[in-house]
């Protein structure tokens, strides 16, 4: 099986200058835990919502929140998205991916076409889902 025939292709995109309130809320609004950022539709990078709740008091969005707590928001996405990606194309294995995930110790990896343009993205919970089902069928 490749990796074509499971990765989401629903992207979420966000650009190099959008900032953290639009992470945040992306974040909260939906059930994904990592966003593609690209530059010139290209990828450059990938941020997690661990990324941005790192970057960001506790306080926002409540009573205590403060005047540098609004600042933070403010902050660029690309300041903090990772940048040193492990990409794949969409014909690889579903076994090359597993490899991917484990030597690199990744969450989740995009899927780029021949000229670096997001098409997709796999996560491990994927991985899982696959597995599962695959035991479930031999124990049936």
């Amino acid at each position: 099986m490749s990796v074509k025939a499971i990765m989401s292709r629903d992207l979420i995109i966000l650009d190099l200058d959008d900032n953290l309130e639009k992470a945040k809320q992306i974040f909260d609004e939906t059930n994904i835990h990592h966003i593609l950022v690209t530059d010139n539709h290209k990828l450059v990078g990938i941020i997690t919502d661990r990324d941005v709740f790192k970057h960001l008091s506790p306080s926002v969005g409540t009573q205590r929140e403060t005047a540098k707590d609004l600042l933070l928001l403010h902050k660029r996405v690309h300041l903090i998205m990772a940048r040193n990606l492990v990409t794949a194309k969409a014909s690889i294995s579903l076994n090359e991916a597993v490899l991917l995930f484990h030597d690199n110790h990744i969450s989740c990896l995009p899927v780029v076409n021949s000229t670096g343009e997001p098409i997709g993205i796999i996560s491990w919970r994927d991985i899982i889902k696959i597995v599962a089902h695959t035991y479930r069928k031999k124990i049936s």
